[in-house]
């Protein structure tokens, strides 16, 4: 460098040229510690953060946005409290294709169309729903298993099911579930749900009945108060849906706490 810049100067413009080598010479020093350094910090491809997903389904007709049911609540309380850090959505219950492709991909982490045995390790998937819903919770379980993909939890509020659909049996990629459900009126849920595989944990079938609807009932349609009461009261009913909030709750802690549950089943007045 020092016999091309005193070759291309003369006397005059020597010293300047001088300068500007001695500037050159002393960026591209510095800048060599700051290129390792941005080398070295480059992220990994994945990521290793656990993906952790809620998908909550809503029962019979409802639209996923009716904020009247207590499903939309859940949901929209879940998404307030955890923002970004967990992937939080209720959909109407004919829509378990598109849930099973939102939660494919929401665990590809690095976004390269294939999932690799740790992505799936790493996906931390809560189900729940009522009604149809419900129904709906387990299929999407039952098409997640088929990828290969682990469920934490499986929460069944009054299941009813479509035609063809199986949703007594828990899958066994289910590491959880539990059933709530009443026997009144003309539409009640299924009072028992079993494991496929022994490596599932049913926490339990829990029923509660009603001789008088929760307040909470009086926001939703007249028709599903008059025809269908004991189906709408527990999808209504405050405590059944604050036990269904604590078990998805304490299994979104950072430490993952498997606590024992106890829901209540005291009956109404």
């Amino acid at each position: 460098m020092r016999t091309t810049i005193t070759t291309n100067c003369n006397r005059r413009s020597q010293a300047r040229c001088w300068t500007l080598a001695l500037v050159l010479i002393v960026g591209a020093t510095l800048l060599q510690p700051s290129v390792a350094m941005a080398q070295t910090s480059m992220p990994a491809t994945e990521n290793d953060a656990n993906s952790e997903i809620v998908i909550g389904f809503v029962g019979g007709f409802v639209h996923k946005n009716d904020s009247r049911h207590s499903e939309v609540q859940l949901g929209q309380r879940l998404q307030s409290a955890y923002g970004r850090r967990v992937h939080v959505d209720v959909l109407q219950n004919r829509q378990v294709g598109e849930a099973q492709q939102e939660v494919l991909r929401w665990i590809d982490q690095n976004s390269d169309g294939n999932l690799s045995v740790p992505e799936k390790q790493r996906a931390h998937i809560i189900l729940f729903g009522h009604s149809w819903g419900a129904a709906a919770a387990v299929s999407l379980a039952r098409e997640l298993q088929r990828n290969g993909i682990p469920v934490l939890l499986t929460v069944q509020v009054d299941t009813v099911s479509k035609s063809r659909q199986e949703n007594l049996v828990i899958p066994e990629n289910v590491n959880e579930a539990v059933n709530f459900y009443q026997t009144g009126g003309l539409l009640h849920g299924r009072s028992e749900i079993r494991a496929a595989s022994p490596r599932t944990r049913i926490l339990g079938n829990f029923r509660f009945q009603y001789k008088n609807e929760p307040a909470e009932c009086h926001a939703y349609p007249w028709y599903d108060r008059v025809f269908f009461k004991g189906h709408t009261a527990i999808e209504c009913d405050p405590r059944v849906w604050s036990q269904v909030e604590d078990l998805i709750r304490t299994r979104l802690s950072s430490d993952m706490v498997m606590s024992q549950v106890h829901p209540g089943q005291r009956k109404e007045d």
